[in-house]
């Protein structure tokens, strides 16, 4: 960490940015392998919460490789930097007052864990739980057939695993549910929890 800097306070308040957009923010963590439907669970919920008023952001995993962390691979060591570099900007929205939705795999507990830390009480992990059999089947981008035939490696669920959330705030089992059925159940969780304020319908 960088040395002689100092932390620098705005006039404009935390508290001040939630009373301005009406709702408490919060950082929805949408985890599971590749192909489980987080991207799209995701973006249907943040859909949602938008027709309700709400300000939201959503940060996607490809989407991210794309500029921020262009420069990282898929080893271990750059795994979980791309989660510490996706977390620290999901807190700068988080701090803005907005309602952050991230599309991971992240497939180790102990990054989440470190993502937890940081964001704080606003993080809410949503294990978006599809049976590897389903996420192969579906493989919208061709990515486990290219695994299982040797070309791709360290491809979560194949050749590196996935540490399944032992306690998420929100457990989506979309084999037995359709995307609005689990975009439902993730709002009403941010209803319930007091994120969306009373009167968003």
């Amino acid at each position: 960490m960088s040395t002689n800097i100092v932390w620098h306070n705005t006039s404009v308040s935390h508290e001040d940015r939630i009373a301005h957009k009406g709702h408490q923010p919060a950082l929805l963590w949408y985890t599971g392998l590749s192909g489980s439907g987080k991207s799209t669970i995701a973006n249907a919920v943040d859909r949602k919460l938008f027709e309700l008023g709400c300000h939201t952001y959503l940060l996607d995993g490809d989407n991210v490789r794309h500029g921020l962390n262009n420069d990282l691979g898929f080893g271990d060591d750059d795994r979980v930097e791309n989660i510490r570099r996706i977390t620290e900007v999901a807190k700068l929205f988080v701090d803005a007052g907005l309602i952050v939705g991230t599309a991971f795999i992240s497939p180790f507990r102990a990054d989440r864990a470190q993502a937890r830390k940081i964001a704080g009480e606003r993080f809410i992990e949503v294990f978006v739980d599809t049976p590897l059999a389903i996420c192969e089947q579906r493989d919208p981008k061709g990515l486990y057939e290219k695994a299982r035939a040797g070309e791709i490696a360290n491809f979560t669920g194949i050749s590196s695993p996935y540490e399944a959330p032992e306690s998420p705030e929100i457990h989506l089992r979309t084999a037995e549910m359709s995307v609005e059925a689990a975009a439902e159940q993730v709002t009403d969780y941010l209803r319930r929890k007091g994120f969306i304020f009373e009167g968003a319908e």
